[in-house]
């Protein structure tokens, strides 16, 4: 076969990144995908009016399958991402559409080994929630607590079952087929979505395709968030169109958070004090509730040190989703410079 012919292949996989302001974490994301083997592909890197260096920290890595492209203006009624994605999908060659992001990081051969894998289980989606890299206080905290809760939200057994109406996908890793995602319209069709991953794992769900749906610490990890300002406005936006009754859910986790610390707190003050059977009761109580705690903690796939930092982060939690449900009846839902109605429109942005 002619050396041309296989240029001008069409890949298997258009990995698509829609990138904003990346220029800390898109250089890493990158050197982890050029470096993938075992299948054909393509890098699309859309970059989505970013005022920093992540144009440039991408152009550097332009070759024959990685290319660079602006995501145009950004029309009325969509996200900036899903404007971007949109952009990515039109100029994608692949018979199967990868969308990540540009903090994540793609363990070796992870590409060839989720499209073998989506295959296998004959999905027209495959997701992949990745390992959580948490660093400070406030990541160790509040991310297992967040990702306990997804986790019981958004069982991945019943996501990847064809008979259950559930339907879930982490936007962070989304092989979807180029088929399918032409049949349900794509990122345009929930341009106006602040939940896109979730949204299109619903309209494929609901096509009657099959989603495949797992944790996959073990092809690709990301942190999200580097400061608890970017923490506060990422899950500002995303936690109340995530969990259907905030205020109920913030109510539930930060009474279970007083009845752990009162209990413990009754403990210690009965044993210093010489009173035997309340630090006894107290302390059998401290012991399950916090039992029944880490059991759910655990279901996250965090270290044991995030685990038992784990406890703070059940008031932080709360404030959060409290903060994000005010947000959102407001109006004046915020993320990387653009602000969005309770529908996703857009209000303001610099662009």
């Amino acid at each position: 076969m002619p050396a041309t012919d296989i240029v001008s292949r069409p890949p298997a996989v258009s990995v698509i990144i829609p990138a904003r302001n990346e220029e800390v974490s898109l250089g890493k994301c990158l050197e982890s995908l050029v470096a993938q083997a075992g299948v054909s592909f393509e890098i699309i890197v859309v970059d989505d009016h970013s005022t920093d260096r992540t144009r440039d920290i991408a152009s550097s890595f332009f070759s024959e399958k990685m290319c660079v492209i602006e995501a145009g203006p950004l029309p009325p009624g969509s996200t900036g991402k899903n404007n971007a994605a949109t952009a990515g999908s039109k100029i994608a060659r692949g018979d199967w559409l990868l969308f990540t992001d540009a903090d994540t990081v793609h363990l070796s051969g992870s590409l060839a080994r989720s499209l073998e894998e989506a295959k296998r289980h004959h999905a027209a989606m495959l997701s992949y929630s990745p390992e959580q890299v948490v660093d400070s206080f406030w990541e160790k905290s509040v991310m297992p607590v967040i990702f306990a809760e997804l986790a019981s939200s958004f069982r991945p057994s019943e996501v990847s079952n064809p008979k259950s109406p559930a339907a879930a996908a982490n936007g962070q890793y989304l092989l979807i087929t180029r088929e399918a995602y032409d049949a349900v319209g794509g990122h345009a069709t929930i341009a106006a979505s602040l939940l896109e991953d979730v949204a299109l794992a619903r309209a494929v769900k609901r096509s009657g395709r099959k989603i495949f749906f797992r944790y996959g610490g073990d092809a690709v990890r990301t942190r999200m968030y580097r400061s608890f300002a970017q923490l506060r406005e990422g899950w500002t936006k995303n936690l109340a169109l995530l969990f259907p009754s905030p205020v109920r859910l913030a109510v539930l986790r930060s009474l279970e958070f007083v009845l752990i610390i009162a209990s413990l707190a009754i403990t210690i003050a009965s044993i210093l004090r010489g009173h035997e059977r309340p630090a006894i009761v107290a302390g059998i109580l401290a012991i399950l509730l916090y039992a029944v705690f880490l059991t759910r903690i655990r279901r996250a796939h965090f270290s044991w040190d995030a685990d038992i930092l784990a406890l703070f982060g059940l008031p932080l939690f709360s404030y959060l989703l409290l903060r994000s449900r005010k947000m959102h009846a407001d109006g004046n839902v915020n993320w990387k410079g653009r602000k969005y109605s309770e529908e996703g429109n857009l209000l303001a942005t610099g662009h």
